[in-house]
């Protein structure tokens, strides 16, 4: 940093963005055999090259990377050029994608797995760190579910920004998150519940790990030694897959960080939320991003299922 408007410069680009943008370039030189600052033709050449191997996305996350680093060094943006985005449209047209999904964790599975960390934490044989890790890891699951928390988001929750509800539940102020382009925060409540409580999982958990400040969900090492850094939200992918597995829940590989998310929007699909009650509720302002999180059964299988006063099986 040279002088102090750059740590402010710095800060306006979130992290994980400039992670994605420096694997972008990195894999245009070091990979693929670029040169900066680029042509347009190389540019084009670089998509062709890529299109039947890599996503659409991942094609327009890599020009987004390139067209920062342009512009950042002051040079003319080849991403821009009207062949490029002719390229571009053309391997969307003969190389169609269809964008993976997380599988959704459903209330069936989430009362498995809390059932499983219970059944762990009675057992006498359970050490000091792994009786840590089961009471985080009960916690993370519940308040992810119940708010259809992104993992950056969990890990991004502080002591400082939780207050306890009586009666009501808890607040916890975001102060960022991937949708919050303007970085105002925004609070959310999250319920007290007669089953599978949130709140009740919280306090255990901070009372479990004697917590008073710094991050809610923190690193335990096989000592039963807390971090003080707050987990990273890659870790909290091998914890839902782990638990999942642990618990005896098929496919648990299957399960992903949006796990939590899915299977809470898919929840209140069931529920017949309306799908603006959900969107503020989770924080989604566009609906082609809320549709896509909701999974839906058959229309077909429930109307029969229902002529023959059988359950859809959605829970």
């Amino acid at each position: 940093m040279t002088n102090s408007t750059d740590r402010y410069i710095h800060a306006a680009t979130r992290e994980n963005t400039r992670k994605s943008y420096r694997a972008a370039i990195e894999h245009y030189e070091s990979v693929w055999g670029g040169y900066l600052p680029a042509t347009a033709d190389s540019v084009a050449l670089y998509l062709a090259h890529y299109a039947p191997t890599l996503a659409i996305n991942t094609l327009k996350l890599r020009l987004s990377g390139l067209a920062a680093w342009h512009n950042d060094q002051g040079f003319p943006d080849p991403t821009k050029a009207p062949h490029v985005k002719k390229v571009l449209k053309g391997i969307a047209e003969l190389h169609p994608h269809s964008e993976a999904q997380a599988k959704p964790l459903r209330l069936k599975e989430l009362r498995t797995v809390v059932m499983w960390f219970d059944s762990n934490l009675e057992s006498e044989a359970c050490s000091r760190a792994h009786r840590l890790k089961f009471v985080r890891n009960k916690a993370l699951f519940l308040i992810g579910f119940w708010r259809a928390f992104r993992s950056d988001e969990l890990t991004r929750i502080s002591i400082e920004n939780v207050t306890v509800i009586p009666g009501k539940g808890l607040e916890i102020f975001l102060p960022r998150s991937k949708t919050d382009r303007r970085s105002l925060g925004r609070r959310v409540r999250v319920p007290a519940l007669q089953q599978l409580c949130p709140v009740s999982a919280y306090l255990d958990w901070v009372n479990e790990a004697q917590l008073r400040d710094g991050p809610l969900f923190q690193g335990i090492n096989r000592w039963g030694h807390l971090s003080e850094n707050a987990l990273h939200p890659a870790s909290v992918i091998s914890i839902i897959k782990k638990s999942c597995s642990g618990a005896g829940i098929s496919d648990s590989n299957d399960y992903s960080s949006h796990s939590l998310r899915r299977g809470f929007a898919t929840w209140s699909n069931t529920q017949q939320w309306d799908i603006k009650a959900l969107m503020e509720y989770v924080g989604w302002k566009d609906i082609k991003t809320a549709l896509k999180y909701i999974e839906a059964d058959d229309p077909f299988l429930s109307q029969y299922n229902k002529s023959l006063n059988l359950p859809d099986n959605q829970m």
